[in-house]
Protein backbone atom coordinates (compact mmCIF):
# COMPACT_ATOMS: atom_id res chain seq x y z
CA UNK A 1 0.00 0.00 0.00
CA UNK A 2 1.24 3.37 -1.23
CA UNK A 3 3.60 4.74 1.89
CA UNK A 4 1.57 2.95 4.42
CA UNK A 5 4.66 2.14 7.28
CA UNK A 6 4.60 -1.05 10.25
CA UNK A 7 2.64 1.06 11.89
CA UNK A 8 -0.40 0.53 10.16
CA UNK A 9 -0.05 -2.65 9.73
CA UNK A 10 0.69 -3.55 13.35
CA UNK A 11 -1.82 -1.41 14.57
CA UNK A 12 -4.52 -2.49 12.18
CA UNK A 13 -3.94 -5.84 12.61
CA UNK A 14 -4.59 -5.24 16.14
CA UNK A 15 -7.62 -3.19 15.92
CA UNK A 16 -8.57 -6.48 13.52
CA UNK A 17 -7.97 -8.78 16.39
CA UNK A 18 -10.04 -7.22 19.35
CA UNK A 19 -12.75 -6.58 16.36
CA UNK A 20 -12.93 -10.26 16.24
CA UNK A 21 -12.52 -11.12 19.95
CA UNK A 22 -15.41 -8.96 20.76
CA UNK A 23 -17.21 -10.49 18.29
CA UNK A 24 -16.36 -14.37 18.95
CA UNK A 25 -16.21 -14.01 22.66
CA UNK A 26 -18.81 -10.70 23.64
CA UNK A 27 -19.14 -11.90 27.60
CA UNK A 28 -15.66 -12.67 27.79
CA UNK A 29 -14.90 -9.74 26.53
CA UNK A 30 -17.04 -7.04 28.55
CA UNK A 31 -15.94 -8.90 31.48
CA UNK A 32 -12.43 -8.77 30.76
CA UNK A 33 -12.56 -4.85 29.68
CA UNK A 34 -14.92 -4.57 33.20
CA UNK A 35 -11.61 -5.92 35.33
CA UNK A 36 -8.84 -4.34 33.85
CA UNK A 37 -10.92 -0.98 34.14
CA UNK A 38 -11.47 -1.44 37.77
CA UNK A 39 -7.67 -2.22 38.45
CA UNK A 40 -7.01 0.88 36.65
CA UNK A 41 -9.23 3.07 39.07
CA UNK A 42 -8.31 1.79 42.20
CA UNK A 43 -4.59 2.05 41.24
CA UNK A 44 -3.84 4.85 38.84
CA UNK A 45 -7.06 7.06 39.74
CA UNK A 46 -4.83 9.21 41.78
CA UNK A 47 -2.40 9.47 38.67
CA UNK A 48 -4.84 10.62 36.36
CA UNK A 49 -5.35 13.51 38.77
CA UNK A 50 -2.44 14.62 39.20
CA UNK A 51 -1.07 14.50 35.36
CA UNK A 52 -4.35 16.64 34.50
CA UNK A 53 -3.27 19.31 36.81
CA UNK A 54 0.57 19.58 36.51
CA UNK A 55 -0.38 19.80 32.92
CA UNK A 56 -2.56 23.08 33.68
CA UNK A 57 0.02 24.53 35.57
CA UNK A 58 2.94 23.77 32.72
CA UNK A 59 0.53 25.65 30.15
CA UNK A 60 0.74 28.72 32.11
CA UNK A 61 4.53 29.01 33.02
CA UNK A 62 4.70 28.49 28.78
CA UNK A 63 2.38 31.23 28.23
CA UNK A 64 3.50 34.18 30.82
CA UNK A 65 7.39 32.99 29.82
CA UNK A 66 9.75 34.04 27.01
CA UNK A 67 8.79 30.77 25.10
CA UNK A 68 5.50 32.36 24.32
CA UNK A 69 6.73 34.57 21.60
CA UNK A 70 8.31 31.34 19.90
CA UNK A 71 6.45 30.91 16.31
CA UNK A 72 5.04 27.67 15.16
CA UNK A 73 6.58 27.80 11.78
CA UNK A 74 9.51 30.07 10.33
CA UNK A 75 9.73 33.37 11.55
CA UNK A 76 7.93 34.44 8.66
CA UNK A 77 4.67 32.10 8.15
CA UNK A 78 1.75 33.09 9.05
CA UNK A 79 -1.69 31.09 9.95
CA UNK A 80 -3.17 28.77 7.16
CA UNK A 81 -6.48 29.49 8.24
CA UNK A 82 -8.59 32.41 9.77
CA UNK A 83 -9.19 32.29 13.30
CA UNK A 84 -12.85 32.04 13.42
CA UNK A 85 -12.31 29.01 11.42
CA UNK A 86 -9.37 27.94 13.33
CA UNK A 87 -11.58 27.50 16.49
CA UNK A 88 -14.68 25.99 14.34
CA UNK A 89 -12.04 23.10 13.65
CA UNK A 90 -10.18 22.03 17.12
CA UNK A 91 -13.09 22.57 18.66
CA UNK A 92 -15.32 20.25 16.37
CA UNK A 93 -12.63 17.55 16.66
CA UNK A 94 -12.19 17.98 20.16
CA UNK A 95 -15.35 17.46 21.90
CA UNK A 96 -18.55 18.20 19.31
CA UNK A 97 -20.85 15.06 20.54
CA UNK A 98 -19.95 15.12 24.27
CA UNK A 99 -21.17 18.31 24.68
CA UNK A 100 -24.30 17.63 22.64
CA UNK A 101 -24.39 14.39 24.60
CA UNK A 102 -23.65 15.41 28.12
CA UNK A 103 -24.81 19.19 27.99
CA UNK A 104 -28.33 18.82 29.31
CA UNK A 105 -27.55 14.87 30.76
CA UNK A 106 -24.42 15.49 33.07
CA UNK A 107 -25.38 18.35 35.14
CA UNK A 108 -28.77 17.07 35.64
CA UNK A 109 -27.20 13.94 37.23
CA UNK A 110 -24.88 15.03 39.36
CA UNK A 111 -27.58 17.42 40.55
CA UNK A 112 -30.04 14.56 41.10
CA UNK A 113 -27.81 12.18 42.60
CA UNK A 114 -24.33 13.36 43.72
CA UNK A 115 -22.92 11.61 46.24
CA UNK A 116 -20.07 14.90 46.69
CA UNK A 117 -20.56 17.62 48.94
CA UNK A 118 -23.97 18.88 48.59
CA UNK A 119 -26.84 16.76 49.07
CA UNK A 120 -28.97 15.46 46.17
CA UNK A 121 -31.59 17.78 44.69
CA UNK A 122 -30.72 21.21 46.93
CA UNK A 123 -29.75 24.77 45.68
CA UNK A 124 -26.12 23.83 46.43
CA UNK A 125 -26.05 20.61 44.78
CA UNK A 126 -27.46 22.29 41.96
CA UNK A 127 -24.16 25.09 41.98
CA UNK A 128 -22.00 21.88 42.31
CA UNK A 129 -23.26 19.98 39.35
CA UNK A 130 -22.51 22.77 37.26
CA UNK A 131 -19.15 23.44 38.45
CA UNK A 132 -18.08 20.22 38.25
CA UNK A 133 -19.51 19.77 34.27
CA UNK A 134 -17.15 22.69 33.80
CA UNK A 135 -14.51 20.68 35.24
CA UNK A 136 -15.11 17.80 33.38
CA UNK A 137 -15.40 19.82 29.91
CA UNK A 138 -12.84 22.76 30.61
CA UNK A 139 -9.48 24.41 30.83
CA UNK A 140 -7.89 21.06 32.40
CA UNK A 141 -8.85 19.02 29.35
CA UNK A 142 -8.13 22.11 26.46
CA UNK A 143 -4.87 22.67 28.51
CA UNK A 144 -3.30 18.46 27.83
CA UNK A 145 -4.66 18.76 24.67
CA UNK A 146 -2.76 22.43 24.62
CA UNK A 147 0.62 21.41 25.44
CA UNK A 148 0.63 18.39 23.71
CA UNK A 149 -0.67 20.06 20.25
CA UNK A 150 2.24 22.49 20.88
CA UNK A 151 4.69 19.45 21.31
CA UNK A 152 3.67 18.39 18.09
CA UNK A 153 3.24 22.03 15.89
CA UNK A 154 6.80 22.98 17.18
CA UNK A 155 8.68 19.95 16.55
CA UNK A 156 6.65 19.73 12.53
CA UNK A 157 6.61 23.35 11.72
CA UNK A 158 9.75 25.03 13.92
CA UNK A 159 12.28 21.82 13.30
CA UNK A 160 10.61 20.23 10.35
CA UNK A 161 10.15 16.62 12.01
CA UNK A 162 7.89 14.48 10.10
CA UNK A 163 4.19 15.03 11.80
CA UNK A 164 4.48 12.19 14.20
CA UNK A 165 4.50 11.45 18.43
CA UNK A 166 7.77 9.73 17.73
CA UNK A 167 9.78 12.82 16.25
CA UNK A 168 8.71 14.78 19.69
CA UNK A 169 11.06 12.73 21.90
CA UNK A 170 14.11 12.97 19.67
CA UNK A 171 15.64 15.68 22.50
CA UNK A 172 15.75 12.67 25.00
CA UNK A 173 16.10 9.36 22.48
CA UNK A 174 17.57 10.89 19.55
CA UNK A 175 17.64 8.46 16.80
CA UNK A 176 16.48 5.40 18.38
CA UNK A 177 13.06 7.43 17.47
CA UNK A 178 13.25 6.34 13.91
CA UNK A 179 13.99 2.45 14.64
CA UNK A 180 11.63 -0.05 16.75
CA UNK A 181 11.33 2.35 19.53
CA UNK A 182 9.55 4.99 17.74
CA UNK A 183 7.40 2.59 16.26
CA UNK A 184 6.62 1.76 19.69
CA UNK A 185 5.58 4.71 20.32
CA UNK A 186 3.58 5.43 17.32
CA UNK A 187 1.28 2.40 17.46
CA UNK A 188 0.05 3.56 21.16
CA UNK A 189 -0.48 6.92 19.83
CA UNK A 190 -2.76 4.89 16.86
CA UNK A 191 -4.51 2.38 19.14
CA UNK A 192 -5.57 4.91 21.69
CA UNK A 193 -6.85 7.17 18.87
CA UNK A 194 -9.21 4.33 17.55
CA UNK A 195 -10.51 3.42 20.89
CA UNK A 196 -10.71 7.40 21.69
CA UNK A 197 -12.98 7.68 18.58
CA UNK A 198 -14.68 5.63 18.89
CA UNK A 199 -15.84 6.15 22.22
CA UNK A 200 -17.43 9.24 20.55
CA UNK A 201 -18.86 7.41 18.01
CA UNK A 202 -20.64 5.28 20.01
CA UNK A 203 -22.11 7.63 22.08
CA UNK A 204 -23.14 9.99 18.98
CA UNK A 205 -24.87 6.55 17.56
CA UNK A 206 -26.91 5.77 20.90
CA UNK A 207 -27.94 9.60 20.77
CA UNK A 208 -29.09 9.96 17.42
CA UNK A 209 -30.83 6.73 18.17
CA UNK A 210 -32.03 8.27 21.14
CA UNK A 211 -33.81 11.44 19.70
CA UNK A 212 -35.56 9.58 16.79
CA UNK A 213 -36.51 6.84 18.66
CA UNK A 214 -37.82 9.55 21.49
CA UNK A 215 -39.34 11.73 18.45
CA UNK A 216 -40.52 9.09 16.30
CA UNK A 217 -40.88 5.63 17.84
CA UNK A 218 -37.94 4.26 15.84
CA UNK A 219 -37.01 1.40 17.78
CA UNK A 220 -33.72 1.72 20.24
CA UNK A 221 -31.89 -0.85 19.65
CA UNK A 222 -28.37 -2.55 18.69
CA UNK A 223 -29.22 -2.82 15.34
CA UNK A 224 -30.68 0.67 14.94
CA UNK A 225 -26.92 1.96 16.04
CA UNK A 226 -25.18 -0.23 13.80
CA UNK A 227 -27.01 0.54 10.91
CA UNK A 228 -26.88 4.23 11.93
CA UNK A 229 -22.69 3.85 12.04
CA UNK A 230 -23.38 2.39 8.42
CA UNK A 231 -24.74 5.60 7.05
CA UNK A 232 -22.68 8.42 9.24
CA UNK A 233 -19.05 5.99 8.00
CA UNK A 234 -19.86 6.36 4.47
CA UNK A 235 -20.94 10.01 4.73
CA UNK A 236 -17.57 10.58 6.70
CA UNK A 237 -15.96 8.88 4.26
CA UNK A 238 -16.86 10.77 1.30
CA UNK A 239 -15.94 14.15 3.42
CA UNK A 240 -13.18 12.38 4.40
CA UNK A 241 -11.86 11.98 0.37
CA UNK A 242 -12.76 15.49 -0.60
CA UNK A 243 -9.49 16.44 1.83
CA UNK A 244 -8.59 19.24 5.00
CA UNK A 245 -9.35 22.36 3.03
CA UNK A 246 -12.84 21.08 1.48
CA UNK A 247 -14.72 18.46 3.71
CA UNK A 248 -13.40 18.92 7.65
CA UNK A 249 -13.07 22.95 6.99
CA UNK A 250 -16.65 23.28 5.80
CA UNK A 251 -18.17 21.02 8.01
CA UNK A 252 -16.48 22.62 10.94
CA UNK A 253 -17.84 25.95 10.63
CA UNK A 254 -21.22 24.05 9.61
CA UNK A 255 -20.69 22.49 13.13
CA UNK A 256 -20.30 26.41 14.59
CA UNK A 257 -23.33 27.91 13.01
CA UNK A 258 -25.66 24.91 14.36
CA UNK A 259 -24.07 24.76 18.09
CA UNK A 260 -24.30 28.26 18.35
CA UNK A 261 -27.96 28.43 16.76
CA UNK A 262 -29.04 25.96 19.55
CA UNK A 263 -27.43 27.42 22.15
CA UNK A 264 -28.86 30.84 21.21
CA UNK A 265 -32.16 29.09 21.00
CA UNK A 266 -32.11 27.29 24.26
CA UNK A 267 -30.81 30.42 26.39
CA UNK A 268 -33.74 32.67 24.64
CA UNK A 269 -36.37 30.11 25.26
CA UNK A 270 -35.25 28.41 29.00
CA UNK A 271 -35.20 30.19 31.90
CA UNK A 272 -33.20 32.99 30.44
CA UNK A 273 -32.02 34.91 33.39
CA UNK A 274 -31.50 31.86 36.14
CA UNK A 275 -28.91 30.52 33.10
CA UNK A 276 -27.26 34.15 33.20
CA UNK A 277 -27.09 34.28 37.40
CA UNK A 278 -26.07 30.75 37.42
CA UNK A 279 -23.19 30.76 34.94
CA UNK A 280 -22.07 34.04 36.16
CA UNK A 281 -21.71 32.48 40.04
CA UNK A 282 -21.16 29.45 38.87
CA UNK A 283 -17.93 29.85 36.73
CA UNK A 284 -16.58 32.02 39.17
CA UNK A 285 -17.45 29.12 41.92
CA UNK A 286 -15.42 26.68 39.32
CA UNK A 287 -12.77 28.91 38.89
CA UNK A 288 -12.08 29.51 42.62
CA UNK A 289 -12.67 25.71 44.21
CA UNK A 290 -9.73 24.81 40.94
CA UNK A 291 -7.01 23.19 43.05
CA UNK A 292 -10.15 21.11 45.31
CA UNK A 293 -11.63 20.07 42.54
CA UNK A 294 -8.33 19.04 40.79
CA UNK A 295 -6.77 17.24 43.26
CA UNK A 296 -10.04 15.48 45.09
CA UNK A 297 -9.47 11.67 44.90
CA UNK A 298 -12.11 10.63 47.69
CA UNK A 299 -9.22 8.55 49.78
CA UNK A 300 -11.88 7.27 52.80
CA UNK A 301 -15.19 7.86 51.16
CA UNK A 302 -15.86 4.92 49.01
CA UNK A 303 -19.40 6.82 47.61
CA UNK A 304 -17.42 9.18 46.62
CA UNK A 305 -15.13 7.30 45.15
CA UNK A 306 -16.69 5.09 43.35
CA UNK A 307 -18.64 8.48 41.63
CA UNK A 308 -14.82 9.72 40.48
CA UNK A 309 -14.21 6.74 39.40
CA UNK A 310 -17.06 6.45 36.75
CA UNK A 311 -16.85 10.67 36.05
CA UNK A 312 -13.73 12.39 36.86
CA UNK A 313 -11.28 9.83 36.18
CA UNK A 314 -13.41 7.95 33.08
CA UNK A 315 -13.09 11.53 31.42
CA UNK A 316 -9.87 12.26 32.21
CA UNK A 317 -9.07 8.88 30.67
CA UNK A 318 -11.04 9.52 28.03
CA UNK A 319 -9.30 13.23 27.05
CA UNK A 320 -5.88 11.42 27.36
CA UNK A 321 -6.71 8.81 24.69
CA UNK A 322 -8.33 11.42 22.11
CA UNK A 323 -4.52 13.66 22.84
CA UNK A 324 -2.82 11.99 20.17
CA UNK A 325 -6.07 12.61 17.75
CA UNK A 326 -7.10 15.67 18.78
CA UNK A 327 -3.70 17.38 19.40
CA UNK A 328 -2.11 16.63 15.96
CA UNK A 329 -5.24 17.85 14.40
CA UNK A 330 -5.32 21.03 16.08
CA UNK A 331 -1.39 20.81 15.48
CA UNK A 332 -1.69 20.15 11.64
CA UNK A 333 -4.18 23.45 11.65
CA UNK A 334 -1.87 25.45 13.68
CA UNK A 335 0.68 26.68 11.78
CA UNK A 336 2.58 30.24 11.80
CA UNK A 337 0.53 30.83 15.40
CA UNK A 338 3.28 31.91 18.35
CA UNK A 339 3.13 29.91 21.14
CA UNK A 340 1.14 32.10 23.40
CA UNK A 341 -1.67 32.68 20.69
CA UNK A 342 -1.85 29.36 20.37
CA UNK A 343 -2.33 28.09 23.64
CA UNK A 344 -4.68 30.86 24.54
CA UNK A 345 -6.96 30.33 21.98
CA UNK A 346 -6.56 26.30 22.56
CA UNK A 347 -7.10 26.90 26.16
CA UNK A 348 -9.34 30.02 27.00
CA UNK A 349 -11.49 29.64 24.43
CA UNK A 350 -13.30 26.58 24.39
CA UNK A 351 -13.73 26.11 28.49
CA UNK A 352 -15.03 29.38 28.26
CA UNK A 353 -18.25 28.16 25.38
CA UNK A 354 -18.20 24.91 26.56
CA UNK A 355 -18.86 26.13 30.18
CA UNK A 356 -21.62 28.46 28.74
CA UNK A 357 -23.25 25.55 26.90
CA UNK A 358 -23.18 23.39 30.30
CA UNK A 359 -24.92 26.25 31.99
CA UNK A 360 -27.50 26.74 29.34
CA UNK A 361 -28.53 23.37 28.87
CA UNK A 362 -27.65 21.62 32.21
CA UNK A 363 -29.59 24.91 34.23
CA UNK A 364 -32.83 24.65 31.29
CA UNK A 365 -32.75 20.37 32.33
CA UNK A 366 -32.47 21.29 36.21
CA UNK A 367 -35.06 23.96 36.14
CA UNK A 368 -37.49 21.26 34.44
CA UNK A 369 -36.72 18.59 36.78
CA UNK A 370 -37.45 21.06 39.91
CA UNK A 371 -40.86 21.66 38.52
CA UNK A 372 -41.93 18.21 38.11
CA UNK A 373 -41.07 16.94 35.09
CA UNK A 374 -38.77 13.66 36.18
CA UNK A 375 -36.06 13.92 32.92
CA UNK A 376 -33.50 11.29 34.98
CA UNK A 377 -36.43 9.04 34.32
CA UNK A 378 -35.19 8.76 30.82
CA UNK A 379 -32.08 6.75 29.52
CA UNK A 380 -29.37 9.21 29.27
CA UNK A 381 -29.47 9.35 25.71
CA UNK A 382 -32.93 10.79 25.43
CA UNK A 383 -32.96 13.48 28.77
CA UNK A 384 -31.78 16.11 26.08
CA UNK A 385 -34.73 15.47 23.85
CA UNK A 386 -37.15 14.99 26.74
CA UNK A 387 -35.55 18.02 27.88
CA UNK A 388 -36.83 20.17 24.22
CA UNK A 389 -40.13 18.35 25.09
CA UNK A 390 -41.00 20.47 27.77
CA UNK A 391 -39.99 23.59 25.71
CA UNK A 392 -41.60 26.13 23.24
CA UNK A 393 -40.39 24.74 19.49
CA UNK A 394 -39.47 21.45 21.10
CA UNK A 395 -39.57 19.67 17.70
CA UNK A 396 -37.26 22.45 16.07
CA UNK A 397 -34.95 21.96 18.53
CA UNK A 398 -34.66 18.13 19.08
CA UNK A 399 -34.12 18.48 14.97
CA UNK A 400 -31.30 21.01 15.35
CA UNK A 401 -29.92 18.72 17.99
CA UNK A 402 -29.54 15.17 15.76
CA UNK A 403 -28.50 17.13 13.10
CA UNK A 404 -25.65 18.87 14.97
CA UNK A 405 -24.69 15.15 16.67
CA UNK A 406 -24.77 14.02 12.99
CA UNK A 407 -22.17 16.78 11.84
CA UNK A 408 -20.13 16.55 14.60
CA UNK A 409 -19.78 12.60 14.16
CA UNK A 410 -18.84 13.09 11.03
CA UNK A 411 -16.19 15.80 11.98
CA UNK A 412 -14.84 14.04 14.24
CA UNK A 413 -14.50 10.65 12.51
CA UNK A 414 -13.44 12.67 9.11
CA UNK A 415 -10.62 14.45 11.19
CA UNK A 416 -9.47 11.11 12.81
CA UNK A 417 -8.77 9.06 9.76
CA UNK A 418 -7.15 12.40 8.44
CA UNK A 419 -4.78 12.01 11.94
CA UNK A 420 -4.80 7.72 11.74
CA UNK A 421 -3.32 8.43 7.92
CA UNK A 422 -0.49 10.64 8.97
CA UNK A 423 0.31 8.32 11.82
CA UNK A 424 0.77 5.66 9.58
CA UNK A 425 2.43 6.86 6.38
CA UNK A 426 5.69 8.57 8.58
CA UNK A 427 3.64 11.90 9.16
CA UNK A 428 2.60 12.59 5.54
CA UNK A 429 0.77 15.78 5.19
CA UNK A 430 -1.01 14.08 2.64
CA UNK A 431 -2.31 10.70 3.42
CA UNK A 432 -3.65 8.75 1.06
CA UNK A 433 -6.90 8.30 0.58
CA UNK A 434 -7.28 4.62 0.76
CA UNK A 435 -5.49 4.59 3.87
CA UNK A 436 -7.69 7.12 5.53
CA UNK A 437 -10.73 4.82 4.30
CA UNK A 438 -9.68 1.94 5.69
CA UNK A 439 -8.90 3.70 9.35
CA UNK A 440 -12.44 5.05 8.77
CA UNK A 441 -13.81 1.63 8.13
CA UNK A 442 -11.47 0.37 11.23
CA UNK A 443 -12.96 3.00 13.64
CA UNK A 444 -16.20 2.63 12.90
CA UNK A 445 -16.40 -1.30 13.41
CA UNK A 446 -14.56 -0.54 16.81
CA UNK A 447 -17.50 1.23 17.82
CA UNK A 448 -20.26 -1.27 16.43
CA UNK A 449 -18.71 -3.80 18.29
CA UNK A 450 -18.50 -2.19 21.83
CA UNK A 451 -21.92 -1.10 21.48
CA UNK A 452 -22.76 -4.65 20.49
CA UNK A 453 -21.61 -6.60 22.87
CA UNK A 454 -21.92 -3.85 26.09
CA UNK A 455 -23.06 -0.91 25.00
CA UNK A 456 -22.07 2.07 26.42
CA UNK A 457 -20.69 0.10 29.65
CA UNK A 458 -17.72 -1.64 27.27
CA UNK A 459 -17.08 1.92 25.37
CA UNK A 460 -16.27 2.78 28.84
CA UNK A 461 -13.93 0.42 29.78
CA UNK A 462 -11.87 0.31 26.56
CA UNK A 463 -11.46 4.13 26.97
CA UNK A 464 -10.07 3.65 30.13
CA UNK A 465 -8.04 1.06 29.21
CA UNK A 466 -6.39 2.49 25.97
CA UNK A 467 -5.14 5.89 27.74
CA UNK A 468 -2.81 4.37 30.33
CA UNK A 469 0.32 3.48 28.24
CA UNK A 470 -0.11 6.58 26.02
CA UNK A 471 0.00 8.64 29.49
CA UNK A 472 3.47 8.05 29.88
CA UNK A 473 4.19 8.83 26.74
CA UNK A 474 2.75 12.24 26.97
CA UNK A 475 4.89 12.70 29.80
CA UNK A 476 7.91 12.07 28.03
CA UNK A 477 6.44 14.31 25.28
CA UNK A 478 6.74 17.91 27.79
CA UNK A 479 9.89 16.73 29.24
CA UNK A 480 11.57 17.14 25.56
CA UNK A 481 9.28 20.26 24.43
CA UNK A 482 10.67 21.84 27.63
CA UNK A 483 13.83 20.95 26.76
CA UNK A 484 13.96 21.84 22.79
CA UNK A 485 11.96 24.97 23.82
CA UNK A 486 15.08 26.39 25.90
CA UNK A 487 17.07 25.11 23.20
CA UNK A 488 15.22 27.11 20.50
CA UNK A 489 14.90 30.38 22.73
CA UNK A 490 18.54 30.17 23.26
CA UNK A 491 19.54 29.98 19.71
CA UNK A 492 16.87 32.68 18.88
CA UNK A 493 19.18 35.48 21.53
CA UNK A 494 22.42 34.20 20.02
CA UNK A 495 21.08 35.24 16.46
CA UNK A 496 20.41 38.78 17.94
Amino acid sequence: MKKATKVFYITFALVILTVVFGVAAPDIFEEATGNIRSFINTAFGWYYLVIMAVLLILVFVIIVSPYGKIRLGKDRDRPEFSTITWMAMLFSAGMGIGLVFYGASEPLSHFASQPATAEAGTDAAFKEALQRSYYHWGIHVWAMYGIIALSLAFFQFRKGEPALISSTLKPIFGDRMNGPLGTLVDILAVFATVFGVATSLGFGAAQINGGISYLFGVPQTEWMQLVIIGVVTLLFIISAWSGLNKGIKYLSNTNMVLAITLLILVLILGPTILILNMFTETFGGYLQNLISLSTQSAPLNAENRNWLDGWTIFYWAWWISWAPFVSMFIARVSKGRTIREFLIGVVLVPTIFGSFWFAAFGVTAVDIQKKGVDLTALPIDQTLFGMFNEMPMGMLLSILAILLVSTFFITSADSATFVLGMQSTNGSLLPSNQIKILWGVAQSLVAAILLWVGGLAAVQNTIIIAALPFSFVMILMVIALFKALKTELASMKLKK
